[in-house]
C-alpha cells in the first residue's frame, strides 16, 4: 500500500513529529556516509527529507519517487531534482549511481524482487544503498498515524535475507526514532536525549526505523563449457610446407605421358 505524496509531505514538513523523524534519520545516515564529494545520491521512494543534507557536498543529488505515490517539487525554493517514475524502471544510466537511500520504498512495494533487480543495475560497482524500513518489533510500526505503520515492517535478518538473493552485501546497521510516536510536547521536546539513549539498546526492540547499509555485489564470470581448441601459428598453417608428392618409380610423370600436338 502506497502513500499519497501529499500525506508524506504534510507529515515531515508540517508536524513536529514528522520534523523530529526527519532529524533522527538524518543524523543516522550521516553517521553511516559522512562523506559524499563528488558522488551522485539518489533517493527513491519519499527520501527527500533525508537526502537534504548531501545537496550540500554530493556532485549531484536526485529524489525519484514512485508513480503510486505521487511527486513533489524538491527542494523548495531551488531548482526542482525530483522526478515521477515507474517502480521497477528507472531512467537512471546502469551503474551510475555511488549512494542510494531507499526511504518508503521497499515496504510499500508491490513486486519487492523486481525493485531490488532494478536497484542492483543502477548502482554503480561497489555502490551502496541503505535501507530505511519499519521496525516489526518498534512501536512506530503500530501506529499508523505516521508513515511507517504502513506496509511491511522488517526484522534486521528479514532484510538482510532479501538484500542477499539479489547480489546486495548487506553491512552496517543503524536504527532511529527511539521516542515513542507521540505529537505530546514532552516527547517531542526530549526526543534528543532519546536518540542518544537508544543507541546504548537493543535497536531491535526500541527503535522505530531500522537502517541497513548494502554494498552491490560483482560476480566473477563463471567457467563453463568446453575449451576450444585454438590452433598455434605452426599447427594453423599445417600442410602448406609438405613437400610435393614423388612419382611412383618406373612411371614417368603424368605431364610427360601427354603427347605434344604438333603444329
Amino acid at each position: 500500500m502506497h502513500l499519497d505524496v501529499l500525506d508524506l509531505r504534510a507529515f515531515y514538513y508540517r508536524t513536529k513529529l514528522g520534523r523530529t523523524a526527519q532529524r533522527g534519520l538524518q543524523d543516522a545516515l550521516r553517521g553511516l556516509w559522512p562523506e559524499t564529494r563528488a558522488m551522485t545520491v539518489v533517493g527513491f521512494g519519499f527520501a527527500a527529507p533525508m537526502l537534504r543534507p548531501f545537496l550540500a557536498d554530493a556532485r549531484r543529488v536526485v529524489a525519484l519517487m514512485p508513480e503510486q505515490q505521487g511527486v513533489m517539487h524538491w527542494p523548495v525554493g531551488a531548482p526542482n531534482v525530483s522526478a515521477l517514475v515507474e517502480e521497477t524502471r528507472w531512467p537512471v544510466e546502469t551503474g551510475s549511481v555511488d549512494r542510494l537511500i531507499v526511504a518508503h520504498g521497499l515496504e510499500t512495494c508491490e513486486r519487492p524482487d523486481a525493485l531490488l533487480a532494478e536497484i542492483w543495475r543502477v548502482l554503480a560497482p561497489q555502490g551502496q544503498a541503505v535501507f530505511i524500513v519499519p521496525n516489526r518489533s518498534g512501536l512506530w510500526a503500530r501506529r499508523e498515524g505516521t508513515p511507517f505503520g504502513f506496509g511491511r515492517p522488517y526484522t534486521f535478518g528479514q532484510v538482510e535475507a532479501i538484500l542477499g538473493r539479489h547480489g546486495l552485501v548487506a553491512g552496517r546497521h543503524a536504527a532511529a526514532l527511539y521516542a515513542p510516536p507521540s505529537h505530546r510536547r514532552f516527547w517531542l521536546q526530549t526526543a534528543h536525549l532519546w536518540e542518544r539513549l537508544g543507541r546504548r539498546f537493543d535497536p531491535h526492540l526500541v527503535a522505530g526505523a531500522l537502517l541497513v547499509e548494502a554494498t552491490k555485489q560483482i560476480y566473477a564470470r563463471p567457467r563453463t563449457g568446453a575449451k576450444a581448441a585454438i590452433l598455434g601459428p605452426l599447427g594453423a598453417l599445417e600442410g602448406l610446407s609438405r613437400p610435393a608428392p614423388e612419382p611412383v618409380r618406373g612411371r614417368a610423370p603424368v605431364a610427360a605421358r601427354i603427347p605434344r600436338r604438333e603444329a
